[in-house]
């Protein structure tokens, strides 16, 4: 498989409600890149325009150039899974991270931080490292030393302690918009957030080339 790009995520199987309701929120199936209808609201296409490229995920290894061929890199993550326990996620609900729509998890998980971190050490060897425009890219002015630290080390400032759980709904949104948005999205994806469910796989996006949408390439299970 030729990848511009991989990243190893948390996605909801394709038999949980969420996957049907955020997809269809974000207007992509990044099971099999296929566009859905989204729901009748003024400006939804362009408000979640940035995370439908994305698909709908949570980040646990963010997205980076390979430094070798996709099959070593499957084989890594593909072993990274199987060494990972199965755990429950806490129930989960939209809200306003930084301006952005986001479902996060409402109750402290450690075993999340836990796949986290351990996700971001293995496969880490997998990265091409970062070149100047990638880190102008992340803004580092604005960064704190600590996350400039992170950025230098592994390509990106939102990894270990910096990292936040969440499943990106919307751009960045204006008071306005979040007032007209955030309604619908509880609504809209809310209930099936909401609903119990044990993380018990992970999956490989790939992005083919710049600016190409991130596909589901590898649904790996937890087997520890």
């Amino acid at each position: 498989m030729t990848a511009a790009r991989a990243a190893l995520y948390w996605a909801p199987d394709l038999d949980d409600p969420l996957h049907a309701a955020g997809s269809t929120w974000l207007g992509r199936d990044a099971e099999g890149a296929v566009l859905l209808p989204q729901p009748d609201l003024p400006g939804i296409a362009a408000l979640t325009a940035d995370p439908r490229g994305y698909g709908l995920h949570a980040t646990l290894k963010p997205p980076f150039r390979l430094r070798s061929g996709y099959s070593d890199l499957a084989a890594t993550a593909a072993a990274f899974a199987a060494g990972q326990a199965p755990f429950d996620l806490p129930s989960l609900a939209v809200e306003d991270l930084d301006g952005f729509l986001a479902l996060r998890e409402q109750a402290p998980c450690p075993a999340l931080h836990a796949l986290a971190d351990a996700a971001v050490t293995a496969l880490d060897p997998h990265r091409a490292a970062t070149t100047p425009d990638e880190l102008a890219r992340r803004r580092p002015e604005r960064l704190s030393p600590r996350q400039r630290e992170l950025l230098d080390a592994w390509g990106y400032p939102y990894v270990f302690a910096e990292w936040r759980f969440h499943v990106t709904l919307t751009r960045r949104l204006s008071a306005q918009e979040m007032a007209v948005i955030r309604p619908a999205a509880e609504a809209f994806v809310g209930p099936a957030a909401a609903r119990p469910r044990r993380i018990a796989s992970v999956c490989l996006f790939v992005q083919a080339a710049p600016g190409a949408p991130f596909v589901i390439a590898e649904r790996l299970a937890l087997g520890g």
